[in-house]
């Protein structure tokens, strides 16, 4: 069982669908009935197939009829999909398989939004892993689904190098190229909050070298020097991280940055508006 399927398995017995009281009680065991999910907002599409396989995990015999895929820029009053199948396994899975799909679709519609702020500028927006635990897979999805980019996956991919790693480092360029003679293939980002920390890390050689926690004004003089310590045969990503939200992420986008990754896109996106209209059959 993946991960996805093993998110469903533990949703539907949370929410104790396959004994839902009501729609045993209430929903003759041989109705029909028909499903169809309605945007009630604008935003992006994500999450369809979640959506889809709580009702197949409830009703193996049930049918969909997708009208707008992942990625998709929706309407208010759009219709997304179609369920068909058992009334009562539609009515159980009817609270869960929305709470995916708005989960989803509102981290794609907010990575959208930063996307779309950040114009013709070369900044890529990536999110971050500020993601509650189980869901990461889900919601990296749904940041690609907007447009954005993935961050490193899980801590194995990647070694950054943040502050609290700094203050039990002494030496960093010898540290990091200790790393390097046994992860060769593996970049290194370190995490700067002061231009001496840039020195530091332009010393040391690291491949992506993050401003956090600045604003435009102190990440343009920490990337002037930046930039004038790069060689053709080292120029660090210049990755931004920290203070971005909507005022300012145009002006961090203006800064000509490789990257500007945004915890709120996973942890504070809002839930998109959809409904679940349900006609018996």
């Amino acid at each position: 069982m993946n991960t996805i399927d093993t998110l469903i398995d533990l949703s539907l017995k949370e929410d104790r669908a396959f004994n839902d009281i009501t729609s045993k009680k209430f929903v003759p065991a041989g109705k029909k009935a028909k499903a169809v999910l309605i945007a009630k907002k604008a935003g992006v599409l994500a999450g369809v197939d979640v959506f889809i396989e709580v009702f197949k995990t409830l009703d193996g015999s049930c049918k969909a009829a997708i009208k707008k895929k992942d990625g998709d820029l929706l309407k208010k009053g759009d219709k997304i999909v179609e369920i068909t199948g058992s009334a009562r396994a539609i009515l159980s899975g009817e609270r869960t398989s929305l709470n995916f799909l708005q989960y989803m679709s509102g981290i794609a519609t907010l990575a959208n939004v930063f996307v779309k702020a950040v114009g013709n500028n070369k900044a890529k927006i990536y999110d971050t892993r500020k993601i509650l635990p189980g869901y990461r897979e889900l919601a990296k999805y749904a940041v690609r689904c907007g447009g954005g980019t993935n961050h490193r996956t899980s801590l194995s991919e990647m070694a950054l190098i943040k502050d609290n790693h700094l203050k039990l480092i002494k030496d960093l360029t010898s540290a990091i190229a200790d790393f390097r003679k046994k992860y060769k293939d593996i970049k290194v980002e370190v995490e700067c909050e002061s231009l001496v920390e840039v020195e530091n890390a332009l010393a040391a050689k690291a491949d992506i070298i993050m401003l956090d926690n600045t604003t435009p004004k102190t990440a343009g003089e920490m990337i002037d020097v930046i930039r004038k310590n790069s060689t053709k045969d080292y120029k660090p990503e210049i990755e931004i991280s920290g203070n971005v939200n909507f005022q300012t992420i145009k002006e961090f986008a203006k800064l000509d940055v490789d990257k500007i990754s945004i915890g709120m896109i996973t942890h504070s996106a809002p839930a998109l508006d959809v409904s679940l209209e349900v006609t018996i059959i």
